[in-house]
């Protein structure tokens, strides 16, 4: 019985060029120099308990695929803990470049129902995790202030973090992002 090996092309209409220089000019300047050692992916705490594979993630971006790197799931899947970078032969920014293709996935209009509906919150309360009667109640038992000094607590901050939220786009972001692609 023999094994064969399965190779897969990549059709050219599948690569963006520009994808990997929109990464480096946004801040991830030495991906580029990675050698694919797999560093980042056998260190990643993320990838012991997921399927997310920082290698694959950083080859599929300079390769130039780009509606398929800002379309996965995977992306969402670092917990950005700068784990790689410490072990990166390279000293390789990969948190950031990650960081950097979720808000170029944010803004092709793909995020994930659970970020949306924290970012809805946000724009709504200026928390992410607003504080309720439980929170208040816990918070109250160990000593602390029922509500904590936050935009919770100062309302007319709330109006602030609302203007900076919309004179950023943020807002538009969230609205933007289509249901659709949230599930690819």
């Amino acid at each position: 019985m023999t094994d064969s090996i399965s190779r897969e092309t990549i059709d050219s209409d599948e690569m963006d060029p520009d994808f990997v220089d929109k990464i480096v000019e946004a801040g991830a300047d030495r991906i580029r120099t990675c050698i694919q050692c797999g560093t980042c992916s056998s260190v990643c705490p993320s990838g012991r308990r997921t399927a997310f594979r920082t290698r694959e993630l950083m080859r599929k971006a300079l390769l130039g695929l780009k509606d398929e790197v800002l379309s996965s799931p995977d992306l969402w899947l670092c917990a950005t803990c700068l784990t790689c970078l410490e072990r990166c032969p390279r000293q390789i920014k990969v948190t950031d470049a990650i960081v950097i293709m979720r808000n170029m996935a944010v803004k092709e209009g793909y995020m994930l129902p659970q970020h949306r509906k924290v970012s809805q919150k946000l724009i709504q309360t200026g928390h992410a995790v607003p504080i309720d009667e439980a929170n208040q109640e816990m918070r109250k038992e160990l000593g602390l202030q029922e509500i904590p000094p936050t935009v919770h607590s100062h309302k007319d901050a709330l109006k602030d973090v609302k203007r900076i939220m919309e004179e950023t786009g943020f807002n538009d972001l969230v609205e933007g992002a289509e249901m659709e692609k949230d599930s690819k």
